[in-house]
Protein backbone atom coordinates (compact mmCIF):
# COMPACT_ATOMS: atom_id res chain seq x y z
CA UNK A 1 0.00 0.00 0.00
CA UNK A 2 2.85 2.40 -0.79
CA UNK A 3 3.34 4.23 -4.11
CA UNK A 4 6.72 5.75 -3.24
CA UNK A 5 9.92 4.65 -5.02
CA UNK A 6 12.20 5.50 -2.10
CA UNK A 7 10.27 3.14 0.17
CA UNK A 8 10.81 0.17 -2.17
CA UNK A 9 14.35 1.24 -2.97
CA UNK A 10 15.11 0.44 0.67
CA UNK A 11 12.54 -2.32 1.29
CA UNK A 12 13.79 -4.79 -1.31
CA UNK A 13 17.51 -4.78 -0.34
CA UNK A 14 16.57 -4.74 3.35
CA UNK A 15 14.37 -7.82 2.94
CA UNK A 16 17.12 -9.56 0.96
CA UNK A 17 19.66 -8.64 3.64
CA UNK A 18 17.41 -10.12 6.35
CA UNK A 19 17.13 -13.39 4.40
CA UNK A 20 20.86 -13.95 3.93
CA UNK A 21 22.22 -12.33 7.12
CA UNK A 22 23.61 -14.47 9.91
CA UNK A 23 22.44 -11.90 12.45
CA UNK A 24 19.26 -12.15 14.48
CA UNK A 25 16.84 -9.56 13.04
CA UNK A 26 13.63 -8.59 14.83
CA UNK A 27 10.89 -5.99 14.91
CA UNK A 28 11.65 -3.21 17.34
CA UNK A 29 8.25 -3.84 18.92
CA UNK A 30 9.35 -7.35 19.93
CA UNK A 31 12.08 -5.85 22.12
CA UNK A 32 9.93 -3.20 23.84
CA UNK A 33 8.52 -3.76 27.33
CA UNK A 34 7.11 -0.25 27.67
CA UNK A 35 6.73 2.79 25.42
CA UNK A 36 5.14 6.12 26.32
CA UNK A 37 5.34 9.79 25.44
CA UNK A 38 4.92 12.83 27.67
CA UNK A 39 1.75 14.64 28.66
CA UNK A 40 0.05 16.37 25.71
CA UNK A 41 -1.27 19.27 27.74
CA UNK A 42 0.80 22.46 27.90
CA UNK A 43 3.43 22.80 30.61
CA UNK A 44 4.09 25.63 33.03
CA UNK A 45 7.84 26.05 33.41
CA UNK A 46 9.69 27.29 36.49
CA UNK A 47 13.23 28.60 37.03
CA UNK A 48 14.28 25.64 39.18
CA UNK A 49 12.77 22.20 39.68
CA UNK A 50 12.68 18.87 37.86
CA UNK A 51 14.45 18.78 34.49
CA UNK A 52 12.01 18.73 31.57
CA UNK A 53 13.45 17.22 28.38
CA UNK A 54 12.03 18.47 25.10
CA UNK A 55 12.52 16.64 21.80
CA UNK A 56 14.76 19.52 20.65
CA UNK A 57 17.18 18.68 23.48
CA UNK A 58 17.63 15.06 22.36
CA UNK A 59 20.48 14.60 19.90
CA UNK A 60 22.14 11.45 18.58
CA UNK A 61 23.81 9.80 21.61
CA UNK A 62 23.23 12.63 24.12
CA UNK A 63 20.85 15.10 25.77
CA UNK A 64 21.39 18.85 25.97
CA UNK A 65 21.66 19.33 29.73
CA UNK A 66 21.43 23.13 29.51
CA UNK A 67 18.18 23.44 27.59
CA UNK A 68 16.85 25.28 30.65
CA UNK A 69 13.34 23.88 31.11
CA UNK A 70 12.04 22.75 34.50
CA UNK A 71 8.69 21.78 36.01
CA UNK A 72 7.62 21.61 39.63
CA UNK A 73 8.08 18.48 41.71
CA UNK A 74 4.29 18.24 42.08
CA UNK A 75 3.78 18.27 38.30
CA UNK A 76 6.52 15.67 37.90
CA UNK A 77 4.76 13.34 40.34
CA UNK A 78 1.51 13.73 38.40
CA UNK A 79 3.25 12.61 35.21
CA UNK A 80 4.61 9.31 36.48
CA UNK A 81 4.31 7.45 33.17
CA UNK A 82 6.77 9.82 31.47
CA UNK A 83 9.22 10.11 34.40
CA UNK A 84 12.69 8.97 33.38
CA UNK A 85 14.69 6.14 34.93
CA UNK A 86 18.20 4.81 34.38
CA UNK A 87 18.60 2.95 31.04
CA UNK A 88 15.39 4.38 29.59
CA UNK A 89 15.84 5.09 25.88
CA UNK A 90 14.66 8.43 24.45
CA UNK A 91 13.59 8.48 20.81
CA UNK A 92 12.37 11.62 19.00
CA UNK A 93 9.11 11.34 17.05
CA UNK A 94 8.79 14.89 15.66
CA UNK A 95 11.39 17.31 14.31
CA UNK A 96 14.67 15.53 13.73
CA UNK A 97 13.16 12.04 13.67
CA UNK A 98 14.76 9.10 15.41
CA UNK A 99 17.52 10.85 17.36
CA UNK A 100 18.20 8.47 20.21
CA UNK A 101 20.00 8.54 23.54
CA UNK A 102 20.00 6.67 26.84
CA UNK A 103 19.47 7.90 30.38
CA UNK A 104 22.56 7.11 32.46
CA UNK A 105 22.57 6.32 36.19
CA UNK A 106 23.49 9.84 37.34
CA UNK A 107 21.05 11.74 35.13
CA UNK A 108 18.72 12.64 38.00
CA UNK A 109 14.97 13.09 38.05
CA UNK A 110 13.46 14.24 34.77
CA UNK A 111 10.35 14.18 32.62
CA UNK A 112 9.65 14.49 28.88
CA UNK A 113 7.32 16.25 26.46
CA UNK A 114 4.92 14.64 24.00
CA UNK A 115 7.26 14.83 21.00
CA UNK A 116 9.54 12.01 22.05
CA UNK A 117 9.02 8.61 23.62
CA UNK A 118 10.47 6.85 26.62
CA UNK A 119 11.23 3.22 25.79
CA UNK A 120 12.05 0.36 28.17
CA UNK A 121 13.50 -2.66 26.38
CA UNK A 122 14.02 -6.30 27.27
CA UNK A 123 17.64 -6.47 28.40
CA UNK A 124 17.57 -10.26 28.14
CA UNK A 125 17.34 -9.91 24.37
CA UNK A 126 19.49 -6.88 23.62
CA UNK A 127 21.95 -4.53 25.36
CA UNK A 128 20.31 -1.06 25.68
CA UNK A 129 23.57 0.82 25.02
CA UNK A 130 24.16 -1.19 21.84
CA UNK A 131 20.54 -0.57 20.81
CA UNK A 132 20.93 3.22 21.14
CA UNK A 133 24.05 3.09 18.95
CA UNK A 134 22.22 0.95 16.40
CA UNK A 135 19.16 3.25 16.37
CA UNK A 136 21.49 6.17 15.51
CA UNK A 137 23.09 4.24 12.64
CA UNK A 138 22.49 4.83 8.94
CA UNK A 139 20.41 1.67 8.42
CA UNK A 140 17.75 2.90 10.88
CA UNK A 141 17.81 6.46 9.53
CA UNK A 142 17.26 4.99 6.06
CA UNK A 143 14.23 3.09 7.32
CA UNK A 144 12.80 6.22 8.96
CA UNK A 145 13.50 8.30 5.86
CA UNK A 146 11.70 5.77 3.63
CA UNK A 147 8.56 5.99 5.77
CA UNK A 148 8.03 9.70 5.18
CA UNK A 149 8.61 10.44 1.50
CA UNK A 150 6.15 13.18 0.56
CA UNK A 151 5.00 14.00 4.09
CA UNK A 152 4.99 17.71 5.02
CA UNK A 153 4.94 17.14 8.79
CA UNK A 154 6.38 13.69 9.48
CA UNK A 155 5.53 12.05 12.78
CA UNK A 156 6.77 8.69 14.03
CA UNK A 157 3.75 6.83 15.40
CA UNK A 158 4.02 3.81 17.67
CA UNK A 159 3.28 1.32 14.82
CA UNK A 160 6.03 2.85 12.68
CA UNK A 161 8.52 2.72 15.55
CA UNK A 162 7.64 -0.89 16.40
CA UNK A 163 8.07 -2.02 12.78
CA UNK A 164 11.67 -0.84 12.49
CA UNK A 165 14.06 -3.72 11.77
CA UNK A 166 16.62 -4.24 14.55
CA UNK A 167 19.78 -6.20 13.81
CA UNK A 168 21.02 -8.07 16.88
CA UNK A 169 24.63 -9.32 16.64
CA UNK A 170 26.26 -11.70 19.08
CA UNK A 171 26.84 -10.75 22.71
CA UNK A 172 30.51 -9.89 22.14
CA UNK A 173 29.79 -7.31 19.45
CA UNK A 174 27.00 -5.84 21.56
CA UNK A 175 29.28 -5.65 24.60
CA UNK A 176 32.16 -4.06 22.65
CA UNK A 177 29.94 -1.31 21.26
CA UNK A 178 28.08 -0.82 24.55
CA UNK A 179 31.29 -0.52 26.57
CA UNK A 180 32.65 2.09 24.14
CA UNK A 181 29.44 4.09 24.29
CA UNK A 182 29.40 3.90 28.11
CA UNK A 183 33.00 5.16 28.22
CA UNK A 184 32.03 8.09 25.94
CA UNK A 185 29.12 8.92 28.28
CA UNK A 186 31.44 8.85 31.29
CA UNK A 187 33.97 11.12 29.56
CA UNK A 188 31.27 13.65 28.73
CA UNK A 189 29.93 13.53 32.28
CA UNK A 190 33.43 13.91 33.77
CA UNK A 191 34.17 16.80 31.40
CA UNK A 192 31.12 18.71 32.63
CA UNK A 193 32.17 18.09 36.23
CA UNK A 194 35.63 19.50 35.49
CA UNK A 195 34.09 22.57 33.87
CA UNK A 196 31.91 23.10 36.93
CA UNK A 197 34.95 22.79 39.22
CA UNK A 198 36.81 25.35 37.06
CA UNK A 199 33.81 27.66 37.43
CA UNK A 200 34.09 27.37 41.23
CA UNK A 201 37.71 28.54 40.99
CA UNK A 202 36.51 31.46 38.87
CA UNK A 203 33.78 32.42 41.33
CA UNK A 204 36.25 32.35 44.24
CA UNK A 205 38.70 34.52 42.30
CA UNK A 206 36.01 37.10 41.46
CA UNK A 207 35.32 37.55 45.17
CA UNK A 208 31.69 38.63 44.67
CA UNK A 209 28.79 37.37 46.75
CA UNK A 210 26.19 37.15 43.97
CA UNK A 211 23.55 35.75 46.34
CA UNK A 212 23.39 39.14 48.09
CA UNK A 213 22.51 41.02 44.89
CA UNK A 214 18.84 42.00 44.63
CA UNK A 215 16.69 40.01 42.22
CA UNK A 216 13.71 42.37 42.24
CA UNK A 217 11.89 42.69 38.93
CA UNK A 218 10.02 45.93 39.72
CA UNK A 219 12.36 48.92 39.56
CA UNK A 220 12.74 52.45 38.25
CA UNK A 221 15.49 54.13 36.28
CA UNK A 222 16.40 57.57 34.99
CA UNK A 223 16.38 59.09 31.53
CA UNK A 224 20.13 59.71 31.75
CA UNK A 225 20.68 56.01 32.50
CA UNK A 226 18.63 55.00 29.47
CA UNK A 227 20.58 57.37 27.23
CA UNK A 228 23.88 56.08 28.61
CA UNK A 229 22.91 52.44 28.03
CA UNK A 230 21.70 53.12 24.47
CA UNK A 231 18.96 50.49 24.95
CA UNK A 232 15.51 51.44 26.17
CA UNK A 233 14.53 48.00 27.38
CA UNK A 234 13.74 46.73 30.90
CA UNK A 235 16.57 44.19 30.83
CA UNK A 236 19.18 46.85 30.04
CA UNK A 237 18.43 48.38 33.44
CA UNK A 238 17.53 45.21 35.31
CA UNK A 239 19.16 45.58 38.79
CA UNK A 240 20.34 41.96 38.90
CA UNK A 241 22.32 42.39 35.68
CA UNK A 242 23.52 45.93 36.32
CA UNK A 243 24.50 45.40 39.96
CA UNK A 244 26.26 42.08 39.20
CA UNK A 245 28.39 43.85 36.60
CA UNK A 246 29.11 46.72 39.01
CA UNK A 247 30.09 44.34 41.83
CA UNK A 248 32.52 42.51 39.52
CA UNK A 249 34.13 45.79 38.42
CA UNK A 250 34.56 46.95 42.03
CA UNK A 251 36.51 43.80 42.90
CA UNK A 252 38.34 43.17 39.61
CA UNK A 253 40.11 44.81 36.71
CA UNK A 254 38.06 44.36 33.54
CA UNK A 255 38.43 44.88 29.81
CA UNK A 256 35.89 44.77 27.00
CA UNK A 257 35.60 41.55 25.03
CA UNK A 258 36.14 43.39 21.75
CA UNK A 259 39.64 44.42 22.90
CA UNK A 260 40.61 40.80 23.60
CA UNK A 261 39.38 38.80 20.61
CA UNK A 262 39.08 38.87 16.87
CA UNK A 263 35.57 38.07 15.65
CA UNK A 264 34.80 35.45 13.02
CA UNK A 265 31.31 35.92 11.61
CA UNK A 266 29.06 33.09 10.52
CA UNK A 267 27.58 32.58 7.06
CA UNK A 268 24.32 31.42 5.50
CA UNK A 269 25.19 29.24 2.50
CA UNK A 270 21.52 28.95 1.50
CA UNK A 271 19.12 26.07 1.95
CA UNK A 272 19.78 24.88 -1.61
CA UNK A 273 23.27 23.92 -0.43
CA UNK A 274 22.07 21.96 2.61
CA UNK A 275 22.87 18.24 2.56
CA UNK A 276 21.06 15.73 4.75
CA UNK A 277 23.03 13.17 6.76
CA UNK A 278 21.95 10.25 4.54
CA UNK A 279 23.09 12.08 1.41
CA UNK A 280 26.39 13.45 2.67
CA UNK A 281 29.80 12.27 1.53
CA UNK A 282 32.88 11.81 3.72
CA UNK A 283 34.17 15.27 2.74
CA UNK A 284 30.99 17.23 3.52
CA UNK A 285 31.17 19.30 6.70
CA UNK A 286 28.64 19.95 9.51
CA UNK A 287 26.63 23.18 9.25
CA UNK A 288 26.21 24.49 12.79
CA UNK A 289 23.27 26.67 13.76
CA UNK A 290 22.33 27.88 17.25
CA UNK A 291 20.30 24.72 17.91
CA UNK A 292 23.45 22.65 17.30
CA UNK A 293 25.32 23.98 20.36
CA UNK A 294 24.89 21.64 23.31
CA UNK A 295 26.79 20.85 26.48
CA UNK A 296 29.49 23.40 25.50
CA UNK A 297 30.31 21.59 22.23
CA UNK A 298 28.90 21.37 18.72
CA UNK A 299 26.69 18.56 17.49
CA UNK A 300 28.89 16.50 15.16
CA UNK A 301 25.79 15.20 13.36
CA UNK A 302 23.48 18.23 12.98
CA UNK A 303 20.40 18.57 10.76
CA UNK A 304 22.42 19.81 7.79
CA UNK A 305 25.84 19.41 6.19
CA UNK A 306 27.52 21.54 3.51
CA UNK A 307 29.43 20.32 0.46
CA UNK A 308 33.13 20.84 1.11
CA UNK A 309 33.65 23.01 -2.00
CA UNK A 310 30.98 25.46 -0.77
CA UNK A 311 32.64 25.48 2.65
CA UNK A 312 35.99 26.35 1.09
CA UNK A 313 34.43 29.31 -0.71
CA UNK A 314 33.20 30.70 2.62
CA UNK A 315 36.75 30.60 4.05
CA UNK A 316 35.75 30.66 7.72
CA UNK A 317 38.88 28.76 8.85
CA UNK A 318 37.76 27.82 12.37
CA UNK A 319 40.35 25.94 14.43
CA UNK A 320 40.48 24.06 17.73
CA UNK A 321 40.23 26.46 20.68
CA UNK A 322 37.98 28.95 18.89
CA UNK A 323 34.94 29.95 20.92
CA UNK A 324 31.35 30.05 19.67
CA UNK A 325 28.63 32.23 21.18
CA UNK A 326 25.00 32.26 20.03
CA UNK A 327 23.49 35.69 19.30
CA UNK A 328 20.10 34.64 17.92
CA UNK A 329 17.34 32.37 19.19
CA UNK A 330 18.62 30.78 22.40
CA UNK A 331 21.07 33.55 23.10
CA UNK A 332 24.18 33.12 25.22
CA UNK A 333 25.02 29.47 24.57
CA UNK A 334 28.77 28.98 24.50
CA UNK A 335 30.98 26.25 23.03
CA UNK A 336 34.63 25.61 22.25
CA UNK A 337 35.88 23.72 19.20
CA UNK A 338 38.09 20.63 19.53
CA UNK A 339 40.61 19.08 17.13
CA UNK A 340 38.12 16.91 15.22
CA UNK A 341 35.67 19.78 14.62
CA UNK A 342 35.66 21.31 11.13
CA UNK A 343 32.28 23.04 10.88
CA UNK A 344 30.67 25.77 8.85
CA UNK A 345 29.13 28.20 11.34
CA UNK A 346 25.74 29.86 10.70
CA UNK A 347 24.95 33.54 11.01
CA UNK A 348 23.32 33.16 14.44
CA UNK A 349 26.70 32.38 16.02
CA UNK A 350 29.76 34.55 16.65
CA UNK A 351 33.20 32.97 16.52
CA UNK A 352 35.99 34.35 18.72
CA UNK A 353 39.76 33.91 18.77
CA UNK A 354 42.09 35.48 21.34
CA UNK A 355 44.27 38.33 20.04
CA UNK A 356 47.74 39.50 21.04
CA UNK A 357 46.50 41.75 23.84
CA UNK A 358 44.65 38.84 25.47
CA UNK A 359 47.80 36.72 25.36
CA UNK A 360 49.82 39.55 26.90
CA UNK A 361 47.33 39.55 29.78
CA UNK A 362 47.96 35.81 30.22
CA UNK A 363 44.40 34.96 29.17
CA UNK A 364 43.53 31.74 27.37
CA UNK A 365 40.64 30.41 25.31
CA UNK A 366 39.81 28.09 28.20
CA UNK A 367 39.56 30.99 30.66
CA UNK A 368 37.46 33.08 28.29
CA UNK A 369 35.17 30.08 27.79
CA UNK A 370 34.50 29.97 31.54
CA UNK A 371 33.81 33.72 31.62
CA UNK A 372 31.29 33.53 28.76
CA UNK A 373 29.63 30.30 29.92
CA UNK A 374 29.14 31.55 33.49
CA UNK A 375 25.73 33.04 34.24
CA UNK A 376 26.84 36.33 35.81
CA UNK A 377 29.47 37.24 33.21
CA UNK A 378 28.01 35.58 30.10
CA UNK A 379 24.24 35.11 30.19
CA UNK A 380 23.56 38.28 32.19
CA UNK A 381 25.67 40.33 29.77
CA UNK A 382 23.78 38.81 26.84
CA UNK A 383 20.30 39.27 28.36
CA UNK A 384 21.07 42.88 29.21
CA UNK A 385 21.89 43.67 25.55
CA UNK A 386 19.32 41.51 23.75
CA UNK A 387 16.41 43.00 21.82
CA UNK A 388 13.41 41.21 20.32
CA UNK A 389 12.87 41.85 16.62
CA UNK A 390 9.23 40.88 15.99
CA UNK A 391 9.28 37.61 17.96
CA UNK A 392 12.92 36.53 17.62
CA UNK A 393 15.54 37.60 20.22
CA UNK A 394 18.67 39.07 18.69
CA UNK A 395 22.03 40.24 20.07
CA UNK A 396 24.11 42.47 17.82
CA UNK A 397 27.81 41.72 17.39
CA UNK A 398 28.98 45.12 18.61
CA UNK A 399 27.03 44.62 21.84
CA UNK A 400 28.78 41.28 22.39
CA UNK A 401 32.11 43.05 21.98
CA UNK A 402 31.00 45.37 24.79
CA UNK A 403 30.88 42.54 27.38
CA UNK A 404 33.07 43.16 30.44
CA UNK A 405 35.73 40.49 30.93
CA UNK A 406 37.24 40.23 34.44
CA UNK A 407 41.02 39.82 34.60
CA UNK A 408 41.72 37.65 37.65
CA UNK A 409 45.10 36.45 38.98
CA UNK A 410 47.54 34.53 36.76
CA UNK A 411 47.60 31.57 39.12
CA UNK A 412 43.81 31.17 39.00
CA UNK A 413 43.71 31.66 35.22
CA UNK A 414 46.33 28.94 34.80
CA UNK A 415 44.41 26.57 37.06
CA UNK A 416 41.19 27.19 35.13
CA UNK A 417 43.00 26.72 31.83
CA UNK A 418 44.36 23.30 32.83
CA UNK A 419 41.00 22.06 34.13
CA UNK A 420 39.04 23.21 31.07
CA UNK A 421 41.68 21.88 28.67
CA UNK A 422 41.42 18.47 30.31
CA UNK A 423 37.61 18.65 30.05
CA UNK A 424 37.69 19.36 26.32
CA UNK A 425 40.32 16.67 25.76
CA UNK A 426 37.73 14.28 27.22
CA UNK A 427 35.07 15.69 24.91
CA UNK A 428 37.39 15.14 21.95
CA UNK A 429 38.00 11.52 22.94
CA UNK A 430 34.28 10.91 23.37
CA UNK A 431 33.60 12.30 19.88
CA UNK A 432 36.18 9.96 18.38
CA UNK A 433 34.62 6.98 20.16
CA UNK A 434 31.15 7.85 18.84
CA UNK A 435 32.59 8.24 15.32
CA UNK A 436 34.23 4.82 15.60
CA UNK A 437 30.92 3.27 16.69
CA UNK A 438 29.06 4.89 13.79
CA UNK A 439 31.67 3.78 11.26
CA UNK A 440 31.60 0.19 12.50
CA UNK A 441 27.81 -0.07 12.41
CA UNK A 442 27.40 1.71 9.07
CA UNK A 443 30.04 -0.47 7.41
CA UNK A 444 28.89 -3.73 9.04
CA UNK A 445 25.18 -3.24 8.34
CA UNK A 446 25.49 -1.79 4.84
CA UNK A 447 22.56 -2.94 2.71
CA UNK A 448 23.32 -0.83 -0.37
Amino acid sequence: DRMEPRFFHLLVPLENYCKVSNFDIRRFGDLILEITDGEHAGQTFVEEGIRFVKNSAVKDFQVDLFDGFFITSEKHKQQKRSALNAHDILFTTIGKLGSTTIIHENFGEANINQNLVRIVIDKEIINPFYLVAYLNSKIVKQQINALFTGNLQPILTYPKIKNLKIIIPNKKIQYDIASKYESAIKMRRDSLELIENARKVYYDALGVDFSSISRKTCFSTTVSSLIENDLWTPDSCQPLYVNSDTAIKIKNTTDSLGNLVSIITGDEPGSKNYVKYLDKTDTDVPFIRTSDLLNFEIDSYPDHFIVNSIGEQLSQKFVAGDLLFSKDGRIGDCAMLTESDSPIIGTGIIGMRLNEKARELNLSAEYLFIVLSTMETGKYSAKRRTVVASTIPHLRQERVEDFSIPIIGKKEISKIKNMVKKAFDMKEKSKKIISEIRFFLDSTFNIE
